[in-house]
């Protein structure tokens, strides 16, 4: 998205020939997070979302869903954005909704970035079909709406996702499919995550997809992977792929490291 440009903007047009001209539609970009406001006290990943928004203070949505909406997460949410004049937060509620159909629309569709907490993937995606944000989400997407999460947040918008929300490691095939192949999170910060994901990868259970560690953060653009970034050098992103034998390889990704901390107001 050009800078200005928020989402559900009219975009300028170009000259194809004589006379006729198209909209230059915005990319599509998403963020896979390994971390932000709720894990971390130095603000570099959520300063990496924010200054890819593309205006200079954009309107930050928080999704709570995954956590049934759970007032600590919230008011967490609220607390780090109170220090920061760099952005607008708001947060939707859907446990206890008070906005209508139409309401709901415009509400999501005016938002810059859509930030999506952790908590259980299966639930958030029932409960979002529910109400029909998923297809609403889509429709932000689109339009340049930038689209990110943390674990749950981050498995949403795949095809497919490594998930503990029934109880034990298991695969998910019944994400969004905004980005195509699988996700997992906290890929070196929970025992059992990489040999698990890699199993169902290798097994076909989920297709290729990306490993996240802790700290580290991936963007796609129209679907490409774009960047890779990380607060803490031990941190990266992967590529896993089943090689066709039963196994999986593991392609590290170079990450670019973040830094140093913003200044806090006061």
């Amino acid at each position: 998205m050009r800078p200005g440009a928020g989402p559900g903007t009219v975009l300028p047009t170009r000259p194809l020939w004589k006379g006729t001209a198209v909209a230059v539609a915005p990319p599509k970009r998403l963020a896979l997070l390994g971390g932000g406001f709720s894990t971390d006290d130095d603000g570099l990943l959520d300063d990496w979302v924010l200054a890819r928004a593309g205006t200079s203070r954009p309107k930050v949505c928080f999704v709570p869903t995954a956590s049934g909406d759970a007032p600590a997460y919230v008011d967490r949410f609220r607390t780090v954005c109170a220090a920061r004049p760099d952005c607008e937060p708001s947060v939707l509620h859907l446990f206890r909704r008070e906005l209508d159909d139409e309401a709901l629309r415009s509400f999501l569709l005016a938002q810059d970035v859509v930030y999506v907490g952790g908590g259980n993937t299966a639930n958030l995606l029932a409960v979002w079909r529910a109400h029909g944000v998923d297809r609403l989400l889509r429709e932000a997407y689109d339009r340049g709406t930038l689209l990110c999460g943390i674990s749950a947040g981050a498995n949403c918008w795949a095809e497919g996702s490594h998930t503990d929300s029934f109880g034990p490691l298991t695969h998910l095939s019944d994400g969004l499919g905004l980005l195509s192949g699988s996700v997992c999170p906290h890929y070196d910060s929970e025992p059992g995550r990489r040999p698990s994901y890699r199993a169902a990868v290798a097994a076909g259970k989920l297709p290729a997809g990306w490993a996240v560690e802790d700290g580290a953060g991936a963007l796609f653009t129209d679907g490409a992977l774009t960047e890779t970034v990380t607060r803490v050098r031990q941190a990266g992103v992967y590529r896993v792929e089943a090689d066709g034998t039963g196994e999986v390889t593991e392609r590290p990704l170079p990450c670019r490291l973040l830094g140093p901390p913003r200044p806090l107001p006061g």
